[in-house]
């Protein structure tokens, strides 16, 4: 492709609502037009909540994860605390207020790891992810959700092997550890063991 040439968006010219779940889920089946004026009946596309994913570190250089039947895996997994954001609630808002309900902990410094579309081709929501430094304990957790869940507390470089080996089964959790190792390499952001 020559340089100058440039990619144009879609364009939807019919949208049909196929599912209402509200809040939680809408579906739509969309007709669009291709910038070479090909028609695409019936494309789906997905709206949902979005969410904020926390990556938790304490001051002994622990990761506070969740561990808890997730139907979408069809098993027990772990992964960093997370939940939808409820309406009209600032993000960063969101992502303290799960850190307290999904751990019972608040943080010293919280670093954005950015924002991301969750499916590049159906839409699907946001998920934010955060970096919480000098996570502590202040209150016992209550998620209110409706798993059960254990809240476990393992040393990054454990966590690191586990994220290298695959053992999370979820792309959320995959992409936030990711983000956070990648920010914990780059910067000091870290107490040293010990420090605190």
């Amino acid at each position: 492709m020559d340089a100058k040439e440039k990619l144009l968006p879609w364009h939807i010219t019919r949208s049909e609502l196929l599912l209402d779940r509200s809040p939680w889920m809408r579906i739509f089946s969309d007709d669009v037009q291709l910038p070479d004026g090909t028609i695409v009946d019936g494309y789906l596309r997905l709206e949902s909540r979005g969410y904020v994913m926390v990556v938790p570190i304490d001051d002994e250089r622990r990761i506070g994860l969740v561990r808890s039947y997730k139907k979408g895996v069809g098993a027990i997994d772990i992964q960093p605390p997370a939940g939808v954001l409820e309406p009209d609630e600032d993000v960063l808002t969101s992502a303290k207020r799960e850190l307290r309900e999904e751990l019972g902990c608040e943080a010293a410094s919280w670093h954005s790891l950015g924002t991301y579309t969750i499916s590049g081709n159906y839409g699907a929501g946001k998920v934010h992810f955060y970096l919480a430094v000098g996570a502590h304990q202040i209150a016992e957790p209550y998620s209110g959700d409706l798993e059960e869940q254990e809240v476990i507390w393992i040393p990054i470089e454990e966590v690191h092997e586990m994220w290298v080996s695959g053992q999370m089964k979820q792309l959320g959790s995959m992409a936030a550890l990711g983000l956070a190792f990648s920010r914990i390499a780059s910067n000091n952001a870290m107490p040293e063991r010990g420090e605190g």
